[in-house]
């Protein structure tokens, strides 16, 4: 096996953390490895100059996040790429494959305001801060009244720009917040059953060439198989749905004793449409996770009106 990895990934405070914990797994298991961290800025990286912009509405989506990390990766100039399996598009790019997760983090989300403990005390016509369309449609579901606006940047910036009273509240990833060490911040975390994550929140991806089979060995060796099928069950829900960041899409997966429970929503942008399903199987392969994941999506696809998933 070649002793030099060199590893892709954003420069953001999270994105350096999270990928340092792929290289410190990588080398408890595997000593003899030299290991490049490799900072690539990708066209989802915020800047002040952007405004607040939602990702849905620029062309890629959340794909922007991983777009140039990925082309270094088929341009052979990295061995692997680092991300949070949440902002991977539905479909990757021809030739490369996402096979190896990291243990799953608290997959849910946590409201972040110092006006409010909870979503159902904010004031009347509160302002909340969001770049995401599901927590944006969530929120209205529950809270009509509530005024949604874009809220961009990293994870310090957001609370940098609540702080500075930009906005009444936000809504931010639980598990950033615990790998960052903000969870101080956190008015309260939200209930799975109040807020159905997005798909494979809380999951750190690698992301390899397929035909890299010596590197696809080393990575074994820091898999977790459970977080893997998981992930597996809500992305084949995602790509039955074609989901993106342009249809606002919940999905979360349960796996106990080889039984998976996985539950999928689609709403539409203001909250007033709702569709849900959820269903259980025995899950013990990769295949059975997938098939779950496809019989989910197609109950909901017959069911959602086409428009709402061509947003």
């Amino acid at each position: 096996m070649t002793k030099r990895l060199r590893i892709g990934t954003r420069g953001s405070q999270l994105a350096m953390i999270q990928t340092g914990m792929v290289r410190d797994l990588l080398l408890r298991a595997h000593p003899d490895l030299q290991i490049e961290i490799v900072e690539i800025k990708t066209s989802g990286d915020w800047a002040p100059a952007h405004g607040e912009t939602r990702l849905s509405e620029a062309e890629g989506g959340k794909g922007l996040f991983a777009k140039e990390i990925e082309a270094a990766l088929l341009a052979e100039q990295i061995d692997c790429g680092v991300h949070s399996l949440k902002d991977m598009p539905s479909f990757l790019p021809d030739g490369l494959m996402i096979e190896h997760v990291l243990p799953r983090e608290d997959p849910r989300d946590a409201l972040i305001s110092s006006k409010s403990r909870t979503i159902d005390s904010l004031p009347d016509g509160a302002t909340v801060g969001t770049s995401s369309l599901r927590r944006q449609a969530m929120m209205l579901a529950q809270r009509p009244d509530l005024k949604i606006v874009p809220l961009r940047g990293n994870v310090q910036t957001r609370i940098d720009k609540l702080r500075a009273g930009q906005v009444d509240a936000t809504i931010l990833a639980l598990a950033g917040l615990k790998r960052l060490g903000l969870e101080i911040d956190v008015a309260s975390v939200i209930e799975i059953e109040d807020m159905l994550p997005a798909a494979c929140q809380g999951i750190v991806a690698i992301e390899l060439r397929t035909a890299d089979i010596h590197w696809h060995k080393a990575f074994d060796s820091i898999h977790c198989t459970q977080t893997g099928l998981r992930a597996a069950a809500e992305r084949a829900a995602l790509q039955v749905l074609d989901g993106s960041c342009h249809t606002p899409i919940g999905a979360y997966s349960v796996l106990e004793d080889n039984n998976m429970t996985l539950d999928v929503v689609v709403l539409s942008e203001d909250g007033q449409q709702v569709y849900r399903e959820s269903k259980t199987a025995p899950v013990a392969t990769g295949a059975q996770a997938t098939s779950l994941g496809v019989v989910v999506g197609d109950i909901l696809k017959a069911r959602v009106p086409p428009e709402l998933l061509a947003a």
